[in-house]
Formats: structure tokens, C-alpha cells, sequence
């Protein structure tokens, strides 16, 4: 189903991009027939696209390219005088790697120099300053240091010290729990999974909030009834990726989503407005948020009384108002994110703008509505 202006046929450009996407994948026929389109839309979207592009920016893309090309270049090349040079020592005591690198730090980056030869950058500094002469409780140390951090960086910065332990253990390192600790603190070495990363939405602002009319009464008896909205942030190898949703409660289907590198009133607002697109501007709906400053913003609150809208948001600090979101977005990530790996924000969007308009939607079946997907739910109670 498009994003549809209220009396005339208009689409939002994130759609016409994600739709652009996958008909270069799958064809713009069986694009057109996915999304309910015809493939005279895809072409003329396809064609004033391509007019847009100007040659500058052909430029531009192509010069960055060779940029990135030529510093990929010359880390190679390092690398490559590095291995010629270190064959010697690549199976040698930390130490000697140590000395490796001071002898040659002018000629190569040591930051390189120390992936290459598998030490840490604390273990070369520290042993700078203790001047090449370790003690044996240093030295002691430094082998520890290297096989925390070895251990570390093949788990993948996931594991704090309790993992870290088992796994020196079951490789025949008998070593205890507050040892790789200390270790770990010694290079500055943080755990991802043990990072606090901050709330998807800022509940702690002095802007008004409004009181919450859903009171955790999910039920409905027709569309356009009651929508509930949340924000999630997905993780890709460029940044944080921010995805908002509105969901209409009656079929559980996603009716506005958009995306964005940062979390602002826009985000929020741009979902809405495709939520009244493609739900031909109804009135009265009950529209429920958590208390994020987005959804108290000017922006958004203005969107809903321009609109007719009644605004409902959770009582604070209770996740479960608004639990419906959560569950899309729990569905989201265990079936289209988690196990996979997005270096760029732009396999995100396409991989969200799939699961949303062709899976979830359309094939996705959903205990709360009878096992069918959302829209053959709609099409069955509204026919």
C-alpha cells in the first residue's frame, strides 16, 4: 500500500527511494507488483531521479572513492614493509615486539605496528616508560595483558572479565576473575555488551506531557481507533540508524515509519504524517508515546491538533503502556537484524523498508489478530 495524500496521488521520498532500491534488485515489474504499484510510477520516479543527479555530485562520489582507494593504499603497503621487517619477531616475548616497534616508530604508524604484531598499544607505552627494563612482576603482567587482550579482541570486545576468565581457563590459562579484571582496566578495555548507551527518548525535559487515555487497553473495534508510536535505534558499522513507527492497534499494522541518522521532532513528525496519508486523514484517533521529548515537542504536538488527534502518553517509567511497539520491535530485530551485519546506514534502511512493507504487513502472521498478516486482517474485516 503507498503513502497516499488525501485526494491526490503522492508519495514521501523516503518511499520512492526504498522503492527505487528494491525494483534495481527484484525488477521495477515485480517491484511494482510487491508494493501495488504500477510500473509506469517506478519509471517516471526512476527517470526524474536520474535528472537530479548532477554531475557534480558524480564528481564528488567518484573523488571520495579514490581517496578512500588510496589510503586503503598505502595502510596496505605499511603493512606490507611491516611483515617484511618483523618476521623475526612475530613469535618473540611482548617485550622484544616492544622493541621492534621503538627501534622503527619513526618509519611506521606504532597503532599499526601493534595490530600487526598482535600487542596492545598500553603494553608498548607502559614499556616505554619503564624503560625497556621490566620487573618480573611487570613482566609477569605484560604476558597477562597479552593474552586478556588477545582473548578479548577474538570475542569481539563482547565478553567483560567473567567470560574472559572461562575462556583463558578452558585454553589452559589458569588465571581468576580479578586478574583479567585488572588486566582489563590496565588497557582501558570495556565490554560492549557493558557500555550504557544512552535511552532511545529523553523523558527528562520541563516540557508538558499529556495523560495517558490508553491505560493499557489495546482493544478496538475499527481502524483509526488508536495508534501507538516508539522509537528504536538499530546499530550499523557508520552510527546509530533511529527508526520511529506508528502501529494502529485494530491489525497491528506499521501505517507510518521513517528513519534518521538523529533523533529529533522531525523523525516523530514525518511518521505521523505518513500515518495520515496513508490512513486518508482520519479524526479522533487516540495517538500514544512514551513521554520522549520528541513526542512533547511543539512540532508533534501541533501535527496532532491541526489533525484532530487526541494525545495519550505512558504513565513514567511503565514500558508496559506501550508494549505493542515493543513487541514490533522485539519481531524487527530478532527476524530481519540480529545475526546480521550492516556496515553501512543505507543496508539498514533497505533491510527495515523490506521487512516493514513486504514481510511484516503483508505476510507476517500475528497471534493478536487471528494468525494473518495486517493487511489481510484489514482487507477480511473491512470488505
Amino acid at each position: 500500500m503507498g503513502v497516499q495524500l488525501s485526494g491526490c496521488s503522492s508519495y514521501s521520498q523516503a518511499y520512492k527511494d526504498e522503492a527505487l532500491a528494491l525494483a534495481d534488485r527484484v525488477g521495477a515489474s515485480a517491484a511494482a507488483r510487491e508494493l501495488g504499484l504500477q510500473p509506469s510510477q517506478l519509471y517516471q520516479w526512476r527517470a526524474k531521479a536520474q535528472q537530479q543527479q548532477s554531475a557534480s555530485a558524480r564528481e564528488q562520489t567518484l573523488a571520495e572513492e579514490n581517496a578512500r582507494l588510496k589510503r586503503q593504499l598505502a595502510e596496505k603497503s605499511e603493512e606490507l614493509e611491516i611483515g617484511k621487517k618483523s618476521r623475526g619477531v612475530l613469535r618473540e616475548e611482548p617485550e622484544v615486539k616492544y622493541a621492534f616497534i621503538e627501534q622503527h616508530r619513526q618509519a611506521f604508524s606504532i597503532q599499526r605496528m601493534c595490530a600487526f604484531l598482535g600487542v596492545a598499544r598500553s603494553g608498548y607505552y607502559a614499556w616505554r616508560q619503564r624503560g625497556g627494563e621490566p620487573s618480573p612482576r611487570r613482566r609477569r603482567q605484560a604476558i597477562t595483558d597479552q593474552r586478556v587482550a588477545q582473548t578479548f579482541e577474538q570475542g569481539k570486545g563482547r565478553s567483560g572479565a567473567p567470560r574472559l576468565t572461562h575462556d583463558l581457563n578452558d585454553a589452559g590459562v589458569a588465571i581468576c576473575r580479578n586478574t583479567v579484571a585488572a588486566s582489563l582496566r590496565r588497557q582501558n578495555l570495556r565490554a560492549k555488551a557493558a557500555r550504557k548507551f544512552k535511552a532511545t527518548t529523553n523523558s527528562r525535559h520541563g516540557l508538558p506531557v499529556a495523560p495517558n487515555l490508553l491505560e493499557q487497553d489495546f482493544s478496538t473495534t475499527a481502524p483509526n481507533q488508536k495508534w501507538v508510536g516508539d522509537i528504536t535505534y538499530l546499530a550499523t558499522g557508520e552510527g546509530w540508524l533511529y527508526l520511529a513507527v506508528l502501529i494502529d492497534l485494530y491489525s497491528r499494522k506499521v501505517i507510518g515509519w521513517a528513519m534518521s541518522e538523529r533523533m529529533t521532532a522531525d523523525l516523530v513528525g514525518d511518521v505521523l504524517q505518513m500515518a495520515l496519508w496513508s490512513r486518508k486523514m482520519p479524526k479522533g484517533v487516540i495517538v500514544h508515546s512514551d513521554r520522549g521529548s520528541q513526542y512533547c515537542s511543539f512540532l508533534y504536538q501541533s501535527l496532532l491538533t491541526r489533525h484532530g488527534l487526541r494525545c495519550s502518553m505512558s504513565a513514567k517509567g511503565n514500558c508496559y503502556d506501550n508494549a505493542c511497539a515493543e513487541s514490533f520491535f522485539h519481531s524487527l530485530k530478532v527476524e530481519a537484524i540480529h545475526g546480521e551485519r550492516f556496515a553501512t546506514r543505507e543496508g539498514m534502511r533497505r533491510q527495515v523498508f523490506e521487512y516493514i512493507e513486504l514481510d511484516y504487513n503483508r505476510q507476517r502472521r500475528h497471534s493478536a489478530i487471528g494468525m494473518i498478516s495486517p493487511e489481510a486482517f484489514e482487507d477480511r474485516m473491512i470488505a
